[in-house]
């Protein structure tokens, strides 16, 4: 098997990806704009958001094409993708600051947020490190965690003040940008696990 990815097999990977992330942001701003996900029993959420997690994970991990696809993007550029969580942190920040969300809640996923988006963007411009991504990784991964964690746990209490999560532009952050940033930090530990 080859362990390379060819520059047109690259760009056709791309489009397919490229594809597959407007249809997902699509069919979020419609489930939102609908009343789909507001109508949902508010615990679903938190398993539209696992399985955003795991889709893209299982599809990495049973295909080699998609891991060496993965590879080829580099870690560099997956971790400069993670600095969409900078403005998702001041989001957070804005609905907590005007009530719209659960303290805690908002507090650890924008603060959580803003560091990882940071970190991302400190790290890009520092030279080459397994050791910075394994930080940058472990950290924004354990952001999720803690962030998914406890807005898991307000769902399942069915706090009112989470009725945000379901609708835009507050969706958008849970119900697409966590479920490609969760797995691309699974991928990146993959990645690292082997050049170890």
């Amino acid at each position: 098997m080859s362990t390379k990815i060819s520059a047109a097999e690259f760009r056709r990977t791309t489009n397919v990806f490229f594809g597959l992330a407007i249809a997902w942001f699509v069919a979020v701003i419609i489930g939102s704009e609908s009343g789909f996900f507001s109508s949902l029993y508010q615990p679903l959420i938190g398993a539209l958001v696992a399985v955003s997690i795991i889709l893209p994970t299982i599809w990495y991990f049973s295909s080699s094409r998609v891991r060496l696809y993965v590879e080829a993007i580099g870690h560099r550029r997956i971790m400069l993708l993670h600095m969409w969580r900078i403005p998702a942190a001041l989001m957070f920040f804005w609905y907590g600051a005007n009530g719209q969300l659960p303290p805690l809640f908002w507090i650890l996923a924008g603060v959580g947020d803003f560091i990882a988006g940071s970190l991302a963007l400190y790290m890009a411009f520092k030279p080459e490190s397994l050791r910075r991504y394994w930080i940058f990784n472990g950290f924004g991964f354990l952001d999720f965690v803690v962030a998914v964690g406890t807005g898991l746990t307000y769902t399942l209490l069915q706090d009112e003040r989470m009725a945000p999560i379901a609708v835009l532009p507050m969706a958008l952050i849970p119900l697409f940008g966590v479920g490609i940033s969760g797995a691309t930090h699974l991928m990146a530990f993959d990645m690292l696990r082997r050049k170890d």
